[in-house]
């Protein structure tokens, strides 16, 4: 029973640890999804590479983060091992399937309390607020500060040759009047932090865009046409009644 407890709270810290080390990516500027994915893939040492994982190396704090969780999923890695070995090789046969129950419950109470959105509500903010006191971390509540509620998202578009965007600068394409926000622009050319309207579109760039998520779902199945014209001055039409 003592092994089996001892792993839970194994178990516990590790998402204790990767809970703050997410808190503390998404400090550094990164979307909530971002950091989770990339806070749980250092701490089990899964080492995807994508742009997001170049993204990560490049930034000196996230990086700092980052070295920290592999170096905790390492140990922690090892206390598991050590204690499944422990729960399973003492104590009779006829005990072991106990042992399996309370595994396996005291995982799916844990597992419960980690996709619990009441517990994040509570505990990111504290954790937030212990980060900003005690590191040098620039802690900032990015979804408060752009109101990401009711529907309002920051997304990737990606533009392909087909699109109404493609060959249009931004300009042109007059997203700002349907209630989309260009943030950046990522090309040939690198990023392009809050672009001005002379900036072009070309296919194959990635857009940040700030705005109602179904409006950025549409704008990403508009293509060049007459039909993609038409979807846009209903939107900014949407966008006037609305305001």
């Amino acid at each position: 029973m003592f092994a089996i407890a001892s792993l839970l709270v194994v178990v516990l810290i590790s998402l204790l640890v990767t809970r703050v080390a997410t808190i503390a990516l998404i400090s550094t500027g990164m979307s909530r999804e971002m950091a989770r994915f990339q806070a749980r893939s250092a701490f089990t040492g899964t080492g995807f590479t994508t742009a997001e994982a170049e993204s990560v190396v490049r930034h000196p704090v996230r990086r700092r983060i980052v070295l920290g969780l592999m170096l905790a999923g390492n140990a922690g890695l090892a206390a598991v091992v050590a204690s499944l070995m422990l729960g399973f090789t003492h104590g009779g046969a006829g005990s072991a399937g106990y042992r399996v129950l309370e595994l396996l419950g005291g995982l799916a109470v844990l597992l419960a309390l980690a996709r619990s959105r009441w517990v994040d509500r509570r505990v990111s903010p504290l954790i937030a607020r212990l980060l900003s006191r005690y590191t040098d971390l620039q802690v900032r509540d990015y979804v408060g500060l752009l109101e990401l509620e009711n529907g309002y998202r920051v997304s990737e578009l990606v533009v392909e040759p087909g699109d109404l965007m493609a060959g249009r600068t931004l300009a042109e394409l007059r997203l700002r009047d349907e209630g989309v926000v260009v943030l950046g622009v990522s090309g040939r050319n690198g990023w392009v932090g809050a672009p001005m309207g002379s900036t072009r579109v070309e296919p194959g760039d990635t857009l940040v865009l700030y705005g109602l998520e179904e409006a950025v779902c549409e704008l990403d199945e508009r293509k060049r046409g007459a039909a993609g014209e038409a979807a846009h001055a209903s939107a900014v039409a949407s966008r006037q009644e609305a305001a």
